[in-house]
Formats: C-alpha cells, sequence, structure tokens
C-alpha cells in the first residue's frame, strides 16, 4: 500500500498519468537518440563509407602532418582548428572548424573534417548536422530547432523529471509492504502484469532516469543553473591571456607545442588542441588530469606561447571550487562516461526505459477497457 492519502494519491496519479500520455512519445525520442548518442562517435565511423579504413587503426605519425594535412585541405580557413586528440595516439583524427562561412548564422554548425593520421589523407568534409550521428545528436539536444529547441528540451526535461518523481512515489509502499511492492504477478490479469511490469521498469531504473533527466536539464538550461551555483560556490576563472608573435622566430610545431603541455603536466593526457589563426601567437591544449570525470571533455587546460613555447596560463581542474567540480560532472553522468564502459551500457539502457514504460501504460489502459 502506498505512503500516501488518497486524495494526494489520486492527484499524483493524475499529473503522472497525463505527463506520461501527453508528453510520452517526446520522452520516448529522448531516450532512444541518447542510447544511441552514448556510442555515437563508434556509430558514426561504422556507417559513414569515407571512414572506412581497412586494416588496423591508423596511428599517428605527428600531429603536425595531420595540421598539414587540413591546412593543405583547406587553405581558406585561417581562424584555426580545434583537434580532437586520440588518447593512446590511434584512430582517425578529427578536426573542427568552428564558424565556416558556410552555415554562418546556424547557433552551431562547425566544419568536422576527418584525416587518416597515417596517411595525412583526408577522408570526409562534413558540417555539423549534415549527417546522421550529428543529425541526431541535434534532435537529442536541441530538436533541430537551435537555441529555441534547447530551451524546450530544458523545460520538457523538467517534466520528466516530474514524471519520474511522480511515479516513484505512487509506488513507495508502507512498512512491511515492500515484498508485494516488488512482486511480478505473472499468473494475474493481462492489467494485472502490464501494471508490474510498468512498477517494476519504473523503479528498477527509476535513479538512473532520475541522474539523466536532472543531468540534461542543467545541460540544456545552464542559464538557470550556472549563476546559482556560482552565487554559492565562485568558479575557478578562465584566463584569457594576450600574446604577439615575435618578428623572425619560428612557429612551434603542433607535436613541439604538445610537448611543452605534456612536460608542463607530466600526468596528463591532452584531449583537444586550439590551432591559433593567422597571425595569432597562442596554442590552447585542453588536458585530462588523474581524477578528472570525464576523459574526453576534460575541463584543465594550458594557453601556450606558440613560438617559445612559455605556458602563459592555465586552468587546473584538480582546484576548482565545489561549483565547477558540479558542472564537471554534468556531461559524464548523463551520458555514462563517469563510470567507465559499465556506465556508458547503463546509460545505454536506461535510454530504452521510456519506451517500455509508454508500451507498458498502453497495454494496461487497453487490458483495462477490455475487462481483462
Amino acid at each position: 500500500m502506498s505512503l500516501l492519502r488518497p486524495r494526494a494519491r489520486a492527484a499524483w496519479l493524475r499529473l503522472h498519468r497525463w505527463l506520461g500520455l501527453g508528453l510520452g512519445a517526446v520522452f520516448v525520442l529522448f531516450g532512444l537518440t541518447g542510447s544511441l548518442l552514448v556510442f555515437y562517435v563508434g556509430i558514426d565511423e561504422a556507417i559513414e563509407p569515407a571512414l572506412a579504413v581497412p586494416g588496423p587503426e591508423p596511428q599517428v605519425r605527428s600531429w603536425q602532418s595531420v595540421l598539414d594535412a587540413l591546412q593543405r585541405a583547406h587553405p581558406q580557413r585561417d581562424r584555426g582548428w580545434r583537434i580532437e586528440l586520440p588518447p593512446d595516439g590511434r584512430g582517425l583524427v578529427t578536426a573542427r572548424y568552428l564558424k565556416p562561412t558556410e552555415t554562418a548564422g546556424a547557433f552551431y554548425k562547425p566544419l568536422l573534417v576527418t584525416v587518416n593520421p597515417a596517411s595525412g589523407q583526408v577522408l570526409a568534409n562534413r558540417f555539423w548536422g549534415d549527417f546522421a550521428a550529428t543529425w541526431v545528436y541535434d534532435l537529442h539536444y536541441m530538436l533541430l530547432a537551435g537555441e529555441t529547441g534547447l530551451k524546450v528540451v530544458g523545460v520538457l526535461g523538467l517534466l520528466l523529471l516530474i514524471s519520474i518523481v511522480g511515479g516513484l512515489v505512487l509506488w513507495w509502499p508502507r512498512r512491511g509492504h515492500w515484498r508485494d511492492a516488488l512482486r511480478l504477478k505473472l499468473t494475474g490479469s493481462r492489467q494485472r502484469r502490464h501494471y508490474d511490469l510498468h512498477k517494476l521498469a519504473g523503479v528498477g531504473g527509476g535513479v538512473v532516469l532520475l541522474v539523466l533527466a536532472a543531468t540534461g536539464v542543467a545541460l540544456a538550461l545552464p542559464d538557470w543553473v550556472e549563476p546559482p551555483l556560482a552565487r554559492i560556490s565562485p568558479p575557478l576563472p578562465m584566463p584569457s591571456p594576450k600574446a604577439t608573435l615575435q618578428p623572425g622566430l619560428p612557429l612551434l610545431t603542433l607535436d613541439e607545442a604538445l610537448a611543452r603541455a605534456r612536460a608542463h603536466w607530466p600526468e596528463s593526457v591532452p584531449r583537444w588542441v586550439d590551432t591559433p589563426s593567422a597571425g595569432a601567437a597562442i596554442v590552447r591544449v585542453r588536458l585530462w588530469l588523474p581524477g578528472g570525470p570525464s576523459e574526453r571533455f576534460p575541463r584543465s587546460y594550458l594557453w601556450i606561447h606558440a613560438q617559445t613555447g612559455q605556458v602563459l596560463a592555465e586552468r587546473d581542474a584538480r582546484q576548482q571550487s565545489a561549483g565547477d567540480a558540479v558542472l564537471a560532472w554534468l556531461h559524464p553522468l548523463h551520458n555514462g562516461e563517469a563510470f567507465g564502459m559499465a556506465g556508458r551500457v547503463l546509460a545505454c539502457v536506461a535510454g530504452l526505459l521510456p519506451l517500455l514504460l509508454m508500451v507498458t501504460v498502453i497495454f494496461f489502459d487497453v487490458s483495462r477497457l477490455i475487462g481483462r
């Protein structure tokens, strides 16, 4: 039996029911697309014919050769590249040119260029959102509607949170009734079986769904989340160093710049590098440091002079505030990365639960209508 009084239970039941029936299809969309996105990089490489490279994973010969390939393929793009660095130096390398003229005015639509680091061959030139993996990403993240869609997703995520909490409140049993609350009665009516399946799926995955929904809301509505956190726990500042080119002094190669970053933090793993725009003098390196929750999107940075190799500024995530730590955990919790492959698989499976919950409640209603 529920802890709720009859009138309170009836109110929660109406809310939970109408949120599920009214927005269930949207919740299912979020879940299914989220499941795909847990592994979207690997899926993209598997389904994109241009990225099919026979044999073992290509080994990076030098990072400068990757940059040279990008600059040869796109000599007119002079504002610098954001290159993702595979942590073990193996695999295809994808770089982003953040604001191409072809997609000016779009909310987020960079050019993605994929390079075979062993041969220096450019395999693909694609704009974000124009191919399957990133189209699914935009559908999940902002319903293909840009900044407005992002806010809509945040509000819908809040409603999903309310629906999940409502389901758990309705289920929560009184003391001494836990065994009955967790029982699946396979011998009862169809209506009862569908009810029990709905109940146990919600209870079994409710906590994971709560985490996924809450982190999704925070990622979609940073203007609602970050200011209160900043008041409670001021963030570690993001440096903005200035530097100028020194006449007659050559630029460091990308390999030399990354070597300076690793020398500064020997325990680090560089994951992204922003190469300098034409006439600029700063290389920015984004690095993972031990203990960080996200290896792919760490929050430690070094700013390095592109000629001298001097470290101009740093942001060490190990010194960040509690509020920063909360923000750092949002993305790796949302996609399961924080707990390695097991966490990613769990997040992927949890994304299927809204579909199961919707199907069982529809079957429950049908069974009730036909009296079985």
